[in-house]
């Protein structure tokens, strides 16, 4: 069993630092949760960044809005697990979306 901490687009990630030692993955909602299709919010990569700086071996991982066209962005602050719904769903080509996806992540890790 892995531990994992989650924060809404509202929350500063500073509120979770001090938890972050003792779990294995933190996740930032680059959207509101609950609604599928919502677009990427590009002002949560600050939190990312300061995760990635601050915790260097840590998942950290990103869920809302991702697409090709947002991945780099998430990828670049330092995310390493994508949660990507819709881009996926309403590809003509899931397969290759996921590739891309990966293939970024990968790229910037």
């Amino acid at each position: 069993m892995r531990v994992g901490i989650a924060i809404k687009p509202k929350t500063p990630v500073e509120a979770i630092l001090h938890l972050v030692p003792q779990v294995d993955m933190v996740l930032v909602m680059t959207v509101e949760p609950g609604f599928g299709g919502q677009a990427f919010m590009a002002d949560m990569m600050p939190k990312v960044r300061l995760l990635r700086d601050r915790f260097p071996t840590l998942n950290i991982e990103v869920d809302g809005g991702l697409a090709p066209d947002t991945i780099e962005a998430a990828a670049k602050a330092g995310a390493n697990v994508i949660v990507a719904g819709s881009s996926v769903f309403k590809s003509k080509d899931p397969g290759a979306t996921i590739a891309l996806l990966r293939e970024a992540v990968d790229r910037c890790a």
